[in-house]
């Protein structure tokens, strides 16, 4: 690993620059020697570089402020300052502009390579975030969506062939089973894929207040409305507009919005003109829109508009077989953010994954696997990082005698445990919620053996 690391020199003392040279390449290093600031900012520019070590008197200018130059331009890159007896206050400053440590010339050679290491841990770090990062902000493809069971398959090759077509789609199932991800991915497979995509929770507004929202309004239009506001069906125009839970929409807004995909054309709140936009709607909802018509709160006419290519996405507990991948996916996330180096899940974990109803979906396997890696000390996520809810082990007292599902004191003590989870370990807070006093909450962590 470390032969592909490459640490770059700065100092014109060429000694110097020739010990620290063969110090470091001695680990494997790769080694580049600059002996001024002009020369080590082109080899900078030419070779990608992992550390920098930097003198602070350079012939051509101030190490201190060179490192404020490589920082702003090659952020990942880690600088140590070479400061000379008594230049203490050189190292500091630098640091404050982004180098990462500093040492005394001549003095702190015992120091090198242990520091070396831990920056270029800190680099590794640096590019793995980022790297995550990038993963997450590009476009999102087919491939990209974990799961190898039918059900998702079958989702997936549905969504593939609609999304080189303008045909309106309506994403059914459970929450948290990855609608919005969906519309995303068909959005970014379209011929519309340089346009917005542009999304809206329909249960997160009012019905006035969602329909200046999705058609804008002219100033005026109400109270507050001091200037005009463009809708969000103009800002995704020639683009996607999604539709999330559209089965909370009013019946009044509906009307409206079957006239936008009827005629292309709506009216913003104030202003009697129509708005012409070019717009794909994906609509997504987890209720029965079947029961919505037949109770009257959904229009049939909207429902045969919105469904002309439907695709349901499945339930978590319905791809089990996808479960060990998509918390395998989320640990290398949580873990590279949290610069924690977990690396595996314990299979009494993934079982007890297996065997959990998954009621939300997607979405709470992530927040567990969120949870587990923050509680997780080692370099695997084992049973004591999960909630009481999922982990399996039947609760024991604080003799080790097994309580069973119907004693007073299991169910005591799994209340107890969601409480101190739900507060992530504040005590004070769990006793407030629990109603009792903290003295009696610790007695009865020591007794149920709960970790706090």
């Amino acid at each position: 690993m470390n032969s592909l690391k490459t640490v770059l020199i700065i100092d014109d003392e060429i000694k110097l620059r020739t010990l620290l040279s063969r110090i470091i390449s001695l680990e494997g290093f790769e080694v580049l020697q600059a002996g001024d600031c002009k020369s080590a900012l082109k080899k900078l520019e030419q070779t990608d570089v992992d550390v920098v070590f930097c003198d602070v008197k350079l012939p051509d200018g101030n190490g201190v402020e060179l490192s404020k130059t490589i920082k702003d331009k090659y952020p990942l890159i880690e600088i140590i300052l070479l400061t000379a007896y008594g230049n203490i206050p050189d190292g500091v400053q630098a640091i404050k502009n982004g180098a990462f440590d500093y040492i005394t010339k001549g003095d702190d050679n015992n120091k090198i390579i242990p520091l070396l290491y831990r920056a270029i841990e800190k680099a590794e770090l640096a590019k793995r975030v980022q790297q995550l990062e990038k993963q997450l902000g590009d476009k999102l493809s087919f491939e990209s969506i974990i799961g190898k069971s039918k059900a998702i398959r079958q989702a997936i090759d549905l969504a593939q062939k609609v999304a080189q077509t303008d045909t309106t789609v309506l994403l059914t199932g459970e929450t948290g089973t990855g609608k919005e991800v969906f519309a995303q991915t068909i959005h970014q497979a379209s011929n519309r894929s340089k346009q917005n995509f542009i999304a809206i929770n329909c249960s997160a507004f009012s019905k006035d207040l969602l329909e200046s929202e999705m058609f804008g309004h002219r100033a005026g239009a109400f109270t507050g409305a001091t200037k005009d506001q463009k809708g969000l069906f103009e800002e995704a125009n020639e683009g996607t507009i999604f539709l999330d839970e559209i089965g909370e929409m009013s019946l009044e807004l509906q009307a409206k919005l079957l006239r936008v995909i009827e005629t292309g054309e709506f009216i913003k709140v104030g202003e009697s003109k129509s708005t012409k936009v070019n717009v794909r709607i994906i609509a997504a909802t987890n209720k029965d829109l079947h029961k919505e018509i037949e109770t009257g709160n959904f229009r049939e006419d909207l429902y045969y508009r919105i469904s002309v290519f439907q695709i349901n996405l499945p339930a978590l507990r319905e791809r089990v077989i996808d479960i060990e991948e998509l918390a395998k996916h989320f640990v290398n996330i949580f873990a590279a953010k949290s610069n924690k180096k977990i690396k595996t899940i314990s299979d009494e974990v993934n079982e007890a994954l297996k065997q959990h109803s998954w009621r939300g979906n997607i979405r709470e396997l992530k927040n567990v696997i969120e949870r587990s890696v923050i509680l997780s000390n080692g370099d695997e996520i084992t049973l004591e990082s999960l909630p009481a809810e999922i982990n399996s082990r039947t609760p024991t007292n604080s003799k080790g005698k097994q309580l069973s599902a119907f004693d007073l004191a299991s169910a005591e003590k799994l209340h107890i445990q969601k409480v101190m989870n739900y507060t992530n370990g504040n005590k004070t807070e769990a006793a407030r919620l629990l109603n009792i006093a903290l003295t009696t909450l610790y007695r009865k962590l020591e007794e149920y053996k709960i970790s706090g």
